[in-house]
């Protein structure tokens, strides 16, 4: 094999034995965890917002923001319950490009996997100590996971893996929700099946071991919007995409329907403002359809201290170097008027 090896990672067990979280930490994701399983089945009726900075760059700006959001969480907690991003692994379409605090700790200086695991176990296990939330990542590489699995309450699957075996197959074994992307192409088929394997169980290879699961009674859809041959972005949030995945989940044996809307990606055409006309939209549907309002669990949102993005190295405080994402008054604004709508 044409590889240098680098150097070797430690286990999951063994990182977590040198970083440890604390018995008040593993009470908090316990209970975050059943209020999430409890909107998702349905059992709680409030809305989720999984929402926060396209990627986590910096530890400094994502706990200031982490803050903001856990003062805007209090206002609004009889409504909506919020799964904050913070997303340490970034897929690249091409494959080059920051790949995330996982592989760049400081964005400016070389990989460094090694210090990138210590470094994303530190910031989760800070956003749980300062602000009480567990959140959320994306699954980017599914062996990964275990480094983080007593930290997280919730895992995306994305457009580029969700067809992916490997993926689907891990889902159906992480004990939290997973959401299950359509892909970039938008043919929902593949959408549905990886979550008809996530749900399923199954028996497969995972970190040099062969495990298997009960499957994930709460891998569900999210709808991102798509790209047709010509490269042209199209959205699937409106009414009548929504009545369709109603119907392709009447159609599966699947336990507990559910969809989160993307409000950002192909949805918006990666133009972040109009996120906020996206999730009134959608709030507008589940208004008029008693199908939606039971299907649309919530909504993810890609927001950050400043609107917008920059370069890698930029010296904006706060603002996004991965996808533009909207700013903190913009966002506290329309946290507030989701609330107001959902309480009529």
């Amino acid at each position: 094999m044409k590889m240098e090896m680098i150097q070797e990672l430690p286990v999951p067990e063994e990182l977590k034995r040198q970083f440890p979280i604390t018995d008040d930490v593993k009470a908090v994701k316990a209970k975050r965890d059943e209020e999430i399983r409890k909107i998702f089945a349905g059992e709680d009726d409030r809305f989720l917002l999984i929402i926060g900075p396209c990627s986590a760059d910096r530890e400094d700006a994502v706990l200031d923001y982490m803050e903001k959001l856990a003062a805007l969480q209090e206002k609004v907690k009889d409504r909506i319950f919020m799964i904050p991003r913070v997303y340490t692994n970034k897929p690249r379409t091409k494959g080059v490009g920051y790949k995330g605090m996982l592989h760049q700790p400081d964005p400016l200086k070389g990989e460094d996997m090694l210090a990138g695991i210590i470094a994303i176990r530190q910031l989760h296990t800070d956003v749980v100590e300062k602000t009480g939330f567990t959140c959320a990542e994306e699954m980017l590489y599914p062996e990964n996971h275990a480094y983080l699995d007593d930290l997280l309450s919730y895992v995306a699957v994305g457009a580029r893996s969700v067809e992916d075996q490997q993926h689907r197959l891990v889902a159906s074994g992480i004990g939290i929700p997973a959401g299950m992307k359509n892909p970039t192409g938008g043919d929902l088929s593949v959408m549905m099946n990886s979550i008809i394997a996530a749900q399923s169980k199954q028996t497969f290879i995972y970190r040099g071991w062969e495990v298997k699961t009960e499957g994930n009674p709460y891998a569900h859809a999210i709808l991102r919007g798509y790209v047709d041959k010509f490269g042209n972005s199209h959205p699937n949030y409106h009414y009548e995409e929504l009545m369709n995945l109603v119907e392709l989940y009447d159609k599966n044996d699947l336990k507990n329907p559910a969809c989160i809307v993307d409000c950002n990606h192909n949805n918006s055409g990666k133009k972040y403002i109009e996120q906020i006309r996206i999730a009134r939209d959608v709030l507008h549907s589940r208004r008029h359809s008693p199908e939606i309002t039971k299907l649309v669990k919530g909504l993810m949102i890609e927001s950050y201290l400043v609107d917008g993005n920059q370069k890698p190295g930029g010296e904006v405080y706060g603002q996004s170097i991965t996808d533009a994402c909207l700013g903190w008054d913009k966002t506290e604004n329309l946290v507030l008027d989701l609330a107001d709508e959902l309480s009529r």
